[in-house]
């Protein structure tokens, strides 16, 4: 199981996607030079996956998720830049198209020795049914994607023997109570891990939390507040939490100008000082004597969110995700 020993790792991994879209900043690139202290060999880098490109609703990027090659490309991309696994969005039978490209990336990485898990996305519709959707979708990455006879599930994700579930709320409309009775049945039941915190009464269901982009108060107009603030106050709360499953954020900037759902947020870059600072911060705050096993880059490659690393960490050079997607055709 591939560990990973070094924060200048992932830095280098900033400094070949740089490299390659045609952008520089050199103190990434000192980065890589080992000059920075180590993580804990327990820490395994994570970076959340959009699986729906080349669904025609969502923008068109130049390549479809369900293309085999192209999966392939990615994954073996990932494991050179130090990434252990890819966090799939996933809506269970809600969206089909992900479905598929879910199951297709799954036996991919099987083939190549990486690593995958789901980030279940809960239902935002007011309609009464997201407990009895989570309860099929999570019955259903049972039979599919995590139990014994699944395809492909020993490249999925675990901690301490148990298969990792991220959670991605919307109205929170779920009752956890009945969800996590419904899992506990399985022969390992998951670890689940929820966005920031859940309400209240449905904390004792969850097993850890997760960081997610976000500023620190509000979102700038001219992008400089890159969240600094959100990550104290998330790690600092978590230093409360003794026992749970932590895992860090690092972004790489945000700007959902292109998406359809836009609210005209943005997050700068900075050429690359975004992913720098929320990186360093990861480790100002992972104690050595109680590491966190897990710190996620959000994302690999949410185009339509400007988060993706996938064609850089900067946003220094106009023609950087143009080329990179070339690159990958």
């Amino acid at each position: 199981m591939k560990r990973l020993h070094s924060i200048a790792m992932i830095f280098a991994a900033a400094v070949v996607i740089t490299q390659t879209s045609g952008c520089y900043r050199g103190s990434v690139h000192q980065s890589s030079n080992g000059k920075l202290p180590s993580l804990q060999e327990t820490s395994r880098i994570l970076a959340d996956y959009q699986p729906w490109f080349g669904d025609r609703e969502h923008i068109n990027v130049g390549y479809s998720t369900m293309d085999p090659n192209v999966l392939r490309k990615q994954v073996l991309k990932a494991k050179e830049m130090g990434i252990y696994a890819f966090a799939v969005d996933w809506y269970g039978d809600r969206r089909p198209f992900l479905d598929r490209s879910y199951a297709l990336l799954q036996q991919v990485s099987a083939e190549n020795n990486f690593h995958i898990c789901l980030m279940y996305d809960e239902t935002q519709e007011d309609n009464g049914q997201a407990t009895d959707d989570a309860l099929q979708a999570f019955d259903k990455a049972y039979r599919r994607y995590i139990g014994p006879d699944a395809p492909g599930h020993e490249a999925y994700v675990t901690y301490n023997g148990r298969p990792v579930i991220f959670i991605f709320p919307k109205r929170g409309r779920t009752d956890w109570d009945r969800v996590r009775a419904a899992v506990d049945q399985w022969e390992h039941p998951p670890i689940l891990i929820y966005k920031d915190e859940p309400p209240a009464q449905y904390a004792h269901n969850f097993d850890g939390y997760y960081a997610w982009v976000h500023p620190g108060r509000h979102w700038q107009p001219d992008g400089s507040d890159w969240g600094k603030e959100y990550l104290d106050r998330f790690y600092q709360k978590m230093q409360s939490r003794p026992g749970k499953v932590v895992v860090g954020g690092v972004w790489p900037g945000f700007n959902d100008s292109r998406a359809s759902w836009t609210l005209n947020r943005h997050m700068s870059r900075r050429c690359g000082q975004t992913f720098e600072d929320t990186l360093k911060m990861f480790h100002q705050y992972d104690d050595p004597e109680h590491p966190m096993p897990f710190v996620m880059i959000a994302t690999w490659n949410d185009y339509e969110e400007g988060t993706q690393i996938e064609t850089g960490v900067s946003d220094c050079h106009n023609g950087e995700r143009n080329a990179a997607l070339q690159n990958q055709r």
